[in-house]
Order: C-alpha cells, then sequence, then structure tokens
C-alpha cells in the first residue's frame, strides 16, 4: 500500500510518566479512510493531536515515529510545523462552536488560511473562500462569508470548519467526532461532503469515532482502541463480520435496535480506567467476561490472524478459537415484560408557544416565532413516547412549556385529569412533583458548587417529599442504588464523575420526587454507546419497576427503534406524522420522516438511497405558506404550496399531515 501517513509506536505522556497514547502503529494509504473507534477517554484526540504536535501544556511526545508522505514530522522545528498543519495535514475539530474564533467572520478565518498556504489575498481569495463554502453547502455563500460564527447554525460552523480545513488542499484530512450530537439530516449532508471531497482530490481521512453507524458508512479500515492502545485492526468488512476483541464485541451488542426491545442491552460495566491508575496485564480484564489470572498478569501481545490484528490473550495458540461471542450471550438475558396500555396520564391538545419579536424604540411587537404551533398528543401511563425531529423544530421548547418552565401562549395540558395551563404557583408545585424533566447536559443542569447530597435534597424539600432530613437521608442512598450509583457518591461533586455517572445523577434527582412522568432531553445524546446502554438499560428497568411514562425527546432513531413504544414526528413546531415505533419506522408515510430515517448510517441490514432535503430548516418566524415542508419536499405539489395538510389515518393508529394521502381527515395533528 502507497501510505500517505505512517506511524509507528508513538508514545504520548505526561510529565509524571503516565501514557495517554501508547505505543499506536497505523498506516494510512491515499485516498483511504481509516476510522479509529473506542469510547470517550480512550485516547482517540489526543492521537490526532498529537500527529499534528498540537498537545496541550504538560503533554508531551516521548517515542515513536510520525511519517507524512515519507517525512518525519517529530522533530521539525516549530516553524516548519506551522506549514504542515492546515497545509498537508489539516484537522476538524470535535466542537466548532469552540474552534471558531468568535470575533472573526467565517470569511476570515477562511482567509487566514488561505494566505498562509497559498498565499491568497484580496479578491482572488475573496473568490476562492465562497468557493470554499459553496463546496461544502452553504447557501448565499457571499453573504455568510461575511457573517460571525454565532450567527450560524451547528451544521453550519461544521460546514465552515470543513470549509478551513479543506482551504489548504491537504493530503491528509483528519476528522475529530465530525457528527457527534448532529441531526442525522445534517450528518447525512457531511459524510456525504467528506465522501465527494475525498473522490475529487484523492486526500486521506483518518475519521475518529465512536459511532459504528459512521464507520460503517466511511471507513476502509478500522482500528479500535481502548485506554491508550490499539486492540484490534483490520478492513471494515472483517471487523463488522467478526469482531475478534471482547471489547469490540461489546461495543457490537451494545447497540439498541428494535431487535433487543424486550432484552437489556449489553452494557460495558465500569469505564476507560485512568492514567494513574491502569491495572497491570490486560487493560480490558477488569471490564471483560472473559478475564482470567494470565489477563491481570502480563499485557497480551499482538497477534495477526488471516489479516486481522488483536491484542488479547484469548487468540494465542494455546487457546485460539474459544472465545464465546458476547452477543449471543446478550440474547440469552432476561428479558423486559411488554406494559400495558394504561390511562392517559399525560393529555395535550393544541398547544402552542410564540415568542414575541420586539423592535424599535417602543419595542413593539412585530411578529412572533411560532416555536411550538398546535401540537396535540397523549402519553398512556406506563408508556413511552420519542418525539424526534431536527434541531430547532421545538422539540425541547414543548418539553419545556409541559411543565410550565415556558409559559404556553394557548392550548391546554392536562396531567392526571388536572389542567395546568392557568394554575397557581402554589399549585402548579404541587404537580409539578408528578412531572420531571431529565436536561440534555447533565454537567451543565448540576450545580457545581453542590454535592450530590445537596442536590437531591433540594427538590425533595422544596416539595416536601421524604419527611425529615435523616429519612430524606436514607431515601437518598436509595435512590442512589437504584441508579447503579455506591450511596457513599453522594459526598461527591458532579465534576468527579463520569459522563454516564452524571446522568445517572440527574435520573435520581428527577426521581427523588416520586414523578408519574419524565421527559428526557436528549439524555444519551453524544455518549459512548457503552454508557447509552447502560442509560437506556436503566431506564427500562426504572419504568417496569416504578411504573413511569417517558417523553423521550432525541434524534438518534436507534434509540427510538429500542425505547420507545409510540413515535411522533416533528417539522417546525407542528406534528407531521406519528402511530407505533415500528409502523413509523418501517414504513413511514410523509416525505420528512423518509428523509430522516434514509440518513441514518446503518449497521447492518439494506442500505438505503439517502433522501437529500434541500436547503435548511425555515425559520419559525416566518414559516412558509401552505405545507411547511414543501420548500424541502422533493415530491411537493401545487397544493402544498397553498394549503397546510389535515392529518389522515394512513394506517392502524398511524397518522400524517401530508397532501399526497387522500383520505378523511381525523383529529388536527398540528
Amino acid at each position: 500500500m502507497n501510505s500517505i501517513l505512517k506511524v509507528e509506536s508513538l508514545v504520548t505522556q505526561l510529565r509524571n510518566g503516565a501514557r495517554i497514547v501508547d505505543g499506536i502503529s497505523l498506516a494510512i494509504g491515499r485516498g483511504e479512510t481509516f476510522a479509529l473507534l473506542g469510547e470517550s477517554g480512550c485516547g482517540k484526540s489526543m492521537t490526532a493531536l498529537s500527529l499534528l504536535r498540537l498537545m496541550p501544556d504538560g503533554v508531551a511526545l516521548a517515542a515513536g515515529s510520525v511519517r507524512l508522505e515519507g517525512d518525519e514530522l517529530t522533530g521539525l522545528p516549530e516553524s516548519a510545523m506551522c506549514r504542515v498543519r492546515g497545509g498537508r495535514m489539516a484537522m476538524i475539530f470535535q466542537e466548532p462552536g469552540l474552534s471558531l474564533n468568535p470575533v472573526l467572520t467565517v470569511g476570515q478565518q477562511i482567509g487566514e488560511v488561505l494566505a498562509l498556504h497559498h498565499e491568497q489575498i484580496g479578491a482572488a481569495a475573496q473568490a476562492r473562500i465562497v468557493e470554499l463554502l459553496q463546496q461544502v453547502g452553504i447557501p448565499d455563500p457571499q453573504r455568510r462569508s461575511g457573517e460571525y460564527p454565532f450567527q450560524l447554525s451547528g451544521g453550519m460552523k461544521q460546514r465552515v470548519m470543513i470549509a478551513m480545513a479543506l482551504a489548504g488542499s491537504p493530503k491528509l484530512l483528519i476528522a475529530d467526532e465530525p457528527t457527534t450530537a448532529l441531526d442525522v439530516t445534517i450528518q447525512a449532508q457531511v459524510l456525504q461532503l467528506l465522501r465527494d471531497t475525498q473522490t475529487a482530490s484523492g486526500m486521506a481521512m483518518l475519521l475518529i469515532t465512536h459511532d459504528l453507524g459512521v464507520v460503517a458508512e466511511m471507513a476502509h479500515q478500522v482500528a479500535v482502541m481502548y485506554a491508550g492502545q490499539i486492540v484490534e485492526a483490520s478492513s471494515r468488512q472483517q471487523l463488522f463480520a467478526r469482531p475478534l476483541h471482547p471489547y469490540t464485541q461489546k461495543l457490537f451488542a451494545a447497540l439498541p435496535d428494535a431487535r433487543h426491545g424486550n432484552v437489556p442491552l449489553a452494557a460495558i460495566p465500569g469505564s476507560v480506567p485512568a492514567l494513574d491508575a491502569m491495572p497491570s496485564g490486560c487493560r480490558f480484564a477488569p471490564r471483560c467476561d472473559h478475564a482470567w489470572e494470565l489477563c491481570r498478569e502480563q499485557t497480551p501481545g499482538w497477534t495477526e490472524l488471516e489479516g486481522q490484528g488483536v491484542r488479547c490473550h484469548l487468540y494465542s495458540e494455546r487457546v485460539a478459537g474459544s472465545l464465546r461471542p458476547v452477543a449471543e450471550t446478550a440474547a440469552q438475558t432476561l428479558g423486559y415484560p411488554l406494559p400495558a396500555t394504561g390511562n392517559k396520564l399525560l393529555q395535550v391538545f393544541d398547544l402552542q408557544v410564540h415568542f414575541p419579536i420586539r423592535r424599535g424604540i417602543l419595542q413593539r411587537t412585530v411578529g412572533h416565532v411560532r416555536a411550538v404551533d398546535g401540537v396535540s398528543l397523549e402519553i398512556a401511563a406506563g408508556r413511552t413516547l420519542a418525539l424526534v425531529g431536527e434541531s430547532g423544530c421545538g422539540k425541547t421548547t414543548f418539553g419545556k412549556a409541559l411543565l410550565q418552565l415556558i409559559a404556553p401562549t394557548a392550548g391546554s395540558v392536562r396531567f392526571g385529569g388536572n389542567e395546568l395551563i392557568g394554575l397557581s404557583a402554589d399549585g402548579l408545585r404541587q404537580q409539578r412533583a408528578g412531572m420531571q424533566m431529565v436536561f440534555q447536559d447533565p454537567y451543565a443542569s448540576l450545580n457545581p458548587r453542590l454535592r450530590v447530597a445537596e442536590i437531591l435534597d433540594e427538590g425533595m424539600a422544596a416539595l416536601g417529599v421524604g419527611g425529615d432530613a435523616a429519612s430524606r437521608q436514607r431515601l437518598m442512598d436509595a435512590l442512589l442504588e437504584q441508579v447503579g450509583l455506591n450511596a457513599a457518591a453522594k459526598w461527591r461533586y458532579p465534576h468527579e464523575f463520569s459522563g454516564g455517572q452524571r446522568q445517572r445523577i440527574a435520573i435520581a434527582r428527577a426521581l427523588a420526587v416520586n414523578p408519574k412522568l419524565l421527559i428526557c432531553d436528549e439524555p444519551t445524546s453524544a455518549l459512548d454507546v457503552s454508557v447509552q446502554a447502560q442509560i437506556l438499560n436503566l431506564l427500562k428497568s426504572l419504568q417496569q419497576e416504578l411504573e413511569l411514562s417517558y417523553l423521550f425527546i432525541t434524534h438518534n432513531l436507534a434509540v427510538v427503534e429500542y425505547l420507545a413504544h409510540e413515535v411522533c414526528v416533528m417539522y417546525l413546531g407542528r406534528i407531521v406524522e406519528r402511530g407505533a415505533t415500528a409502523d413509523v419506522l418501517r414504513a413511514p408515510r410523509h416525505p420528512y420522516t423518509q428523509a430522516l430515517l434514509s440518513a441514518v448510517p446503518r449497521v447492518d441490514g439494506p442500505v438505503r438511497e439517502v433522501i437529500r432535503l434541500t436547503g435548511e430548516m425555515p425559520s419559525p418566524a416566518k414559516p412558509p405558506q401552505g405545507c411547511h415542508f414543501h420548500p424541502r419536499c422533493p415530491q411537493a405539489m401545487r397544493i402544498c404550496r397553498e394549503n397546510y395538510p389535515a392529518a389522515v389515518e394512513v394506517g392502524a393508529g398511524q397518522r400524517v399531515a401530508c397532501h399526497l394521502y387522500d383520505g378523511k381527515p381525523v383529529v388536527r395533528l398540528a
């Protein structure tokens, strides 16, 4: 193979000698995509930063070789590395909102790359900036080049980062989680853009991700990383056909889908070991079902098996072939009983949340942002309803309006038969104990100055739950055990926990006041598949044990397929399709639902043709006349531009608001 990048025995370590990257070796060919897969904290991003020599203070290259087109980079002076970065080797960083300079326009930031690596300035540079923005699919690139990052959506900021990376015409592009927490439609656009650029220019790509679906769609070669080491490497086809390492097998077994709907997911216990507490022997042994004495005493060597490499004692000559796949054992675990359809716990009728647009010295109202524009739905006791759609469609606003955290403009919200809109503060406080919210970012929603015990006690004391302080402490201990945490953890602060543990604390806080309904706003967004499996198992078991109902707000359709009984698809403040999860996801009727499902990267099964949606979601301050989706719909008709469609019945309980379907109109969805 004609390698454009060759890395041999790369070691990156802290000043105290702890190794973050421990002996990494890999090779990437021209025009090839090499995926580096693993959980957060395993060293993927630090590997990428080491290749570019962008390590933070206190971290240094200790050993190894990095050759780009035959040139050794580890010994280059910093002035020479500045010409390599952004020119011959570029990087798309994980969080575009933090990576883009907030005080420079998009055009100025791309222009810096052009000036440094191509000596382009003035009119030639401006023309190239517009060309790059157009290439990455940003509408009206001339105007957008003069805008600042805060004026762009998350997907557009990610595309600006790609434009900056491509401006230097790199031979190797490093993409660090380029689609994390993006909507599936934006993710599909970003991945297609990377593929098209790679085909046109022949550049190589190092793709860093924890998303197995993205790996299945993009990669030629894959390396699985754990605790600073590569534990398995092979072609994509080999890895997905026969994963060898127990860690890789558990990653696959942790993926949610409909087949596991009544079976707990094979979550990986524990977490990636800390740098200062690396176990002796195999680093995965404390979490491995197949570990024995040798695994805890001796570090496994690298074994080659028919083109696949693996670092595991199970494949030494004397035990080769004895590994029993984790996926088989996971399917034999005790399943969850199917919940019965209970009474309607939550009933929402024509809910509207409109925010006034005020302008002028007198701040007169000149319009409204129609964030939620007439949504009706019901959730039965013990059932899960998923609310899906792109960012900006109004999902989170709807969830907050149910709790009256945002005042609704109109409509009705009945919880347990009691109307919530118009209640006094005291009456609302009494009802709110029955409805609680788990927010998207647990670190932002947990007070960093309070210990876990104080966080849990705050809500219990405010709502009069648990009696005196001693009784509340006993309840806290039981609650933490219930969500899979040690009772002693209540004396620690949020920053002392991992992301998955913080999400468990957020769930415990919500459960502390004995709710009947949990509103979960993207609770697994950007979590590793292993941590995601733990949270989903927890939510499933709590639902069975406590008869909880869930409103699950998400854009992760694989999670919807595993967890939800019913699903509502939301677009620009309105529900466009609703039905049983199996019906909607297997036979979607609305063109928007079809586009969402086609954009989901699949690990197995038939590959669907992705339906490309043109343009961006319109502003809720000025929704299009007629059907809101018609400017992006590939099947739009004249009537779609004139009238908003009523909802029609298209199956047993499945309803869709679309002019493509004839039938007698039923109760309006939106």
